[in-house]
Parts: structure tokens; C-alpha cells; sequence
């Protein structure tokens, strides 16, 4: 089938190689049109250069259009992926820098806190841009896939406002799930349960996430029959990795009973109880991986990764290119999404849609993160029906201050911006107005 699909952000090595390796993989997908757009010529030509290298070497029909023209790009588009930074590192730097002068001390700074909602407001208007282009000539019913963060925000602006249907797409719930998996094959073994070498894959264990983006919760998790959930902090205490690396995640389960989907790092933003006092910070976070909550830690390695272009891409050139088969796909959800929605085959995945009341506790008109399925009828969100009182009470304080950063972003509005920041649970832990 041709299909046209656009990358806007296509300079993002990481997203861009993966996520055409992922849709190539798929047979009925192979002759696709690839339109790649970045606003950096260079990242582009290389990122260009690689991926054609692969197709070529993998002897696949799929081809590649490179154009600094975001319109051109968009044009006769079926699908439009954005993987955009918008402002770059040296925003992202500002984003880390201010709050930390005041006490605000982030971990990662892109989804709420002071630096998600300052990325909001760069990257909104970026984004309903893109909506417009969208609108005027892509193809009719064209698809917008974010992967771009605040997530949250991005993607209520670009259905509220942007008037196009707009999926926001994260891997958060897939690799809580790998944990989870890893927390009851290490206990199962233990117990007898199964083979001392026998290694679990998360396809064994069904689980059911619902919040929002990055404040996810694991609502239903089941193995062989077995309901986990009055199980989850004895299978995370006792894991020898876990225990040490998941503290704030550990004890946010002991106290809502249900393991949130973002890391360590991430969920210690969101709240007003882990990262409000410097001296105390030390005793939630493992230094051992930046995501375990070091201060400034994405900003640091993508910085340490920002010249990738000079030390790495000459030797990827020189490396063996990649198979592409469907058995190396990514556990990304995009390319599992234009798969179903073109050949019929059901995936289900977790999606960044607006409430229409799938979680009753929540919002209307909110974002939400849950279940769905996909096939040739279009996106399904099944109802979820109400959250845990306390899963609930944490994702509605950032449900406002996402609403009220979105509004901001939009609308110019310096006064809501301010609200935001004084409604946000960390920042209105940590600061006096």
C-alpha cells in the first residue's frame, strides 16, 4: 500500500531510525514514502543518509524525501509523527538552571514542574504549526502521532485547539511492565513457580495502566491467573535492583497500594514529598543511572550526546547496516498503530487521548493515558471507570496545572503561567509566591 508519512524532528537519530525500521518491518508497509523535515540541515543529511543506507541494504522499496519545508513535507501526508526538542538543549539548559536558583530541583523537566510548563510554551505553538499544515494539505483524516513532550499538554492543544486528531505516544507503560514482569519472574523462581533459568516475557503478564501521561498506574495486573496487585510492594522490595533504584516509586506504592509507570527521576518531580529539601534528596534517588533522579540527569546526557554527528555517525557508516524484520521491531506503539489501522490486525497498546469519560474521576477534556485498541475501524478507548481515590487525587492537581500551562501557551496569557507554576505540587512545595 503507498503510504506517505511525515517526521517532522526527523534530525532525532533515536526516533527517526527506529520508528522507519519499526513501519518497513511491517510487509504491507514496506514501499512507503518517508517525507523527513528538521529544521537542522545537517542532523537531517545524516540521519537521511543512514536510513537510506538501510533500506537499500535490506533491499526495501521504501523511499525517502528530505525537505527543510515542513509543508512540503506534510503534504499528501496519511501520518505525521513529531519527535521535536522544541528550543534545543540550550532551552532545556534554562528549563534545569532558573528553577534550580529558587530550589526547584528537577530530575528530568518535561512534563510538569517549572521546566515542563516553560517547554510547553515554546513548544505549543510550534506544534499548532504543524496542526495547520495538517489541516491544509495533508491528506484528509490524516493521523498526528506525538511522541513529543510535555506530552500531556501537546496533546490536549493539538485536539482543543489544533483541530486535528492527535494520538500522544509514550513507552513509560512498556517498561514499568518489563519491571513488573522482571519483580514476579524473580519471585516466581523463588517460590518454585518456575524454572531456575526460565525467563519471563511481559506478553505473560496482563496489566491495565490508567492516569495520565507519566503519573500512569497499574491498576490490573494479572499472572497466570494470579490477581499481583496485593503483591506488588513485597515483589519490588525484595528485588535486589529495585529496592535500591525505585525508591520513591516504592514508597508511593506503599502508601497508594498501585506502582506508577515513570521512573524514579520522573514520578520525584511530580510530587511535593521527594525533592522539596536538598538534603534529604539524596536518601530517594540511586546515583547509579541518571533516571533514578540525579539532578539535571536528561539534560546532562543529552548533552553529553549532543555531538553524535561528529563522533558517531562516522562510524555507524562503517558498521554492518541493521537487519529489518518484523521479529526487530521496537516496542514503540507507532508503527503498531499504522499497521492496524491499514491491515486490520488489533493492537492493543497505551495512548494519550482526551477523556470523553474513560477514566470518570478525571476531567473531561483532560488527557488521559489508557488502554486501546486498534484496527481497521479507527482508535477504541474502552471505558476504565474511576481511579484509586489517591492515583486520582495526584493526576488531578497536574491535570490543572497542565490545563492551565496549555491555556497559557495558547493564548499568551502571563498570568495563567504564573498560576500554573503556583499550583504545581513541587514548585508549591519548595517556593513562597
Amino acid at each position: 500500500m503507498a503510504l506517505k508519512i511525515a517526521m517532522i524532528g526527523a534530525g532525532s537519530i533515536g526516533f527517526t531510525r527506529t520508528l522507519m525500521h519499526d513501519i518497513v518491518a511491517v510487509p504491507e508497509l514496506a514501499g512507503t514514502t518517508f517525507a523527513f523535515t528538521d529544521i537542522s540541515s545537517r542532523n537531517l543529511d545524516m540521519v537521511t543518509q543512514l536510513c537510506q543506507r538501510d533500506l537499500e541494504a535490506n533491499k526495501l522499496p521504501a523511499k525517502i524525501v528530505a525537505t527543510e519545508d515542513r509543508r512540503k513535507a506534510i503534504a499528501e501526508s496519511d501520518y505525521v509523527i513529531s519527535t521535536i526538542r522544541q528550543g534545543g538543549l540550550e532551552a532545556f539548559q534554562t528549563d534545569i538552571d532558573i528553577p534550580l536558583k529558587y530550589g526547584v530541583d528537577q530530575c528530568v523537566g518535561d512534563t510538569i514542574c517549572a521546566g515542563g510548563i516553560m517547554y510547553a510554551q515554546r513548544t505549543i505553538p510550534a506544534l499548532l504549526d504543524f496542526c495547520k499544515d495538517i489541516r491544509e494539505v495533508a491528506r484528509p483524516g490524516a493521523l498526528f502521532l506525538n511522541y513529543s513532550n510535555p506530552m500531556a499538554m501537546n496533546t490536549w492543544a493539538c485536539n482543543k485547539y489544533g483541530q486535528v486528531k492527535t494520538i500522544g505516544l509514550c513507552h513509560g507503560v512498556q517498561g514499568a511492565h518489563w519491571q513488573i514482569t522482571h519483580c514476579i519472574e524473580h519471585w516466581a523462581r523463588g517460590e518454585g513457580l518456575i524454572g531456575p533459568e526460565e525467563k519471563l516475557h511481559r506478553r505473560e503478564v496482563d496489566v491495565v495502566a490508567a492516569g495520565i501521561n507519566h503519573q500512569t498506574w497499574f491498576i490490573k495486573v494479572q499472572w497466570r491467573g494470579m490477581n499481583m496487585i496485593p503483591k506488588m510492594l513485597e515483589l519490588f522490595e525484595s528485588h535486589p535492583e529495585y529496592r535500591q533504584t525505585e525508591k520513591v516509586r516504592i514508597d508511593v506504592l506503599r502508601r497508594f497500594g498501585y506502582y506508577s509507570t515513570e521512573s524514579n527521576g520522573h514520578l520525584s518531580e511530580y510530587l511535593p514529598w521527594y525533592r522539596k529539601r536538598p538534603d534529604e534528596i539524596p536518601q530517594w534517588i540511586d546515583l547509579s543511572r541518571w533516571i533514578n533522579g540525579e539532578t539535571g540527569g536528561y539534560l546532562r546526557v543529552c548533552t553529553e550526546g549532543r555531538n553524535w554527528f561528529e563522533s558517531d555517525f562516522p562510524n555507524w557508516l562503517k558498521e554492518e547496516p541493521p537487519v529489518i524484520a518484523p521479529d526487530k521491531r521496537s516496542e514503540e506503539h507507532g508503527s503498531y498503530i499504522i499497521e492496524a489501522l491499514e491491515t486490520g490486525r488489533v493492537y492493543r497498546g497505551h495512548f494519550n487521548v482526551i477523556n470523553q469519560n474513560h477514566i470518570t474521576n478525571l476531567p473531561n477534556g483532560c488527557v488521559v493515558e489508557i488502554p486501546g485498541y486498534v484496527d481497521k475501524n479507527g482508535i477504541n478507548m474502552p471505558v476504565v471507570g474511576d481511579l484509586p481515590l489517591a492515583c486520582a487525587a495526584t493526576c488531578a492537581a497536574s491535570v490543572r496545572v497542565q490545563e492551565m500551562g496549555m491555556e497559557a501557551a495558547v493564548h499568551g496569557d502571563v498570568s495563567l503561567l504564573k498560576q500554573a507554576m503556583l499550583h504545581d505540587p513541587l514548585v508549591g512545595a519548595v517556593c513562597n509566591p
